[in-house]
C-alpha cells in the first residue's frame, strides 16, 4: 500500500467544517491522506492516537483520514462530501484521540445521521 498526502480531500473536508456544526473539531490537528493499492472495501478510514502515544511522545490528539483511491475517487462529489462527513462523526465531542464506534450509548452513526448532516452542509450552500 502506497500513502500520500491528499489536499483535494482536505478541502472537502475544510468546507464541510465550515459548514456543518463539528465545533469540536480542531482542522489543525487532522491530516488527510490518500492510499493506494489497500485491499480494504472501505472507502475511508479514520485514524487515531491514542491517549498512551500522546503521553509518551508529548504530543496533543490528532487524527488521520485516509482516503482509499480505487473506491474513493471514482465517487461523485456529493457520496465523497457524505464520506468524509462520515469519518468526522468518528471523532469524539471531547476530541481525545479515541474513536467513537458506529454504535454507542448516547451516538449512532449511520446513514441518516450522515444524511441528516449532508442536508445541513447542503443547506449552507453545497
Amino acid at each position: 500500500m502506497d500513502l500520500v498526502p491528499a489536499p483535494d480531500v482536505e478541502e472537502i473536508g475544510r468546507v464541510i467544517l465550515r459548514r456543518v456544526p463539528f465545533d469540536y473539531i480542531d482542522p489543525a490537528k487532522l491530516t488527510f491522506m490518500r492510499s493506494y493499492h489497500a485491499t480494504s472495501r472501505a472507502r475511508a478510514r479514520i485514524w487515531s492516537f491514542p491517549k498512551i502515544w500522546q503521553l509518551a511522545l508529548v504530543h496533543p490528539p490528532h487524527y488521520v483520514i485516509e482516503v482509499l483511491s480505487e473506491h474513493f475517487d471514482r465517487m461523485s462529489q456529493d457520496d465523497k462530501i457524505r464520506v468524509i462527513i462520515h469519518e468526522f462523526m468518528h471523532i469524539p465531542k471531547n476530541f481525545s484521540g479515541a474513536l467513537v464506534p458506529h454504535r454507542g450509548r448516547h451516538r449512532r452513526i449511520d446513514m441518516r445521521s450522515v444524511e441528516t448532516l449532508f442536508k445541513q452542509f447542503q443547506a449552507y450552500g453545497g
